[in-house]
């Protein structure tokens, strides 16, 4: 059976999981794309770390008498940096946390407004290649809260960074890999594997 209301809802849905699998795509980019800075970050921390250790008027250097200064400031400048571009992007990870909820919201609003035309029997039904209405909601929402946490988690993070606070800077780079949810984005590489004769049935 395909009423109006089926018909128009798989749309939505088709559309959705295209949108998703493109973000995913974008999401997973810009994480590798932060990796070698979380490395500079640290790098840059231990060399910082290690000027506070020396003692330059003890050594053959302190004939530059403003040369520990210098160093500093261009420590911290580095640093200030690579903020910088973390900073940027958190926003290309907003940018997909944004387009998955909005698709997301978009969907389960068409369903909302269907309900009545919609009865359990055909929200529940599913064949060899389109899984229930149900199943692929309940996917979306599970991708979208996956991406929102995820978002928030890191964004904190970053927040709390400052090139003046060695101790956090120094466990940044674990604390960011330890944010990673292999599992969860594992998840989404299946749905999108379970949708995509669906996706690809117009």
């Amino acid at each position: 059976m395909s009423t109006p209301a089926l018909s128009s809802l798989h749309q939505a849905l088709r559309k959705s999981f295209k949108s998703l699998e493109s973000n995913q795509k974008v999401w997973k980019s810009v994480l590798t794309e932060c990796s070698p800075l979380m490395v500079s970050l640290g790098n840059l921390t231990e060399q910082s770390r290690a000027l506070s250790n020396v003692q330059i008027s003890n050594t053959p250097l302190r004939d530059f008498p403003d040369l520990e200064d210098r160093l500093r400031y261009k420590l911290l400048l580095a640093m200030d940096t690579v903020l910088g571009k973390l900073n940027e992007k958190m926003s290309s990870l907003q940018s997909v946390r944004d387009a998955v909820s909005n698709q997301v919201s978009a969907v389960l609003q068409l369903y909302e407004q269907n309900t009545d035309s919609l009865d359990v029997l055909t929200v529940t039904e599913r064949s060899a290649t389109t899984p229930s209405i149900a199943d692929m909601l309940e996917w979306l929402q599970d991708a979208e809260r996956h991406y929102r946490q995820q978002f928030l988690r890191r964004k904190t993070l970053l927040q709390m960074l400052r090139s003046d606070n060695l101790s956090l800077l120094e466990s940044a780079p674990k604390r960011w890999k330890a944010l990673e949810s292999p599992n969860a984005e594992d998840c989404i590489t299946d749905t999108l594997c379970k949708v995509s004769f669906f996706v690809e049935s117009q």
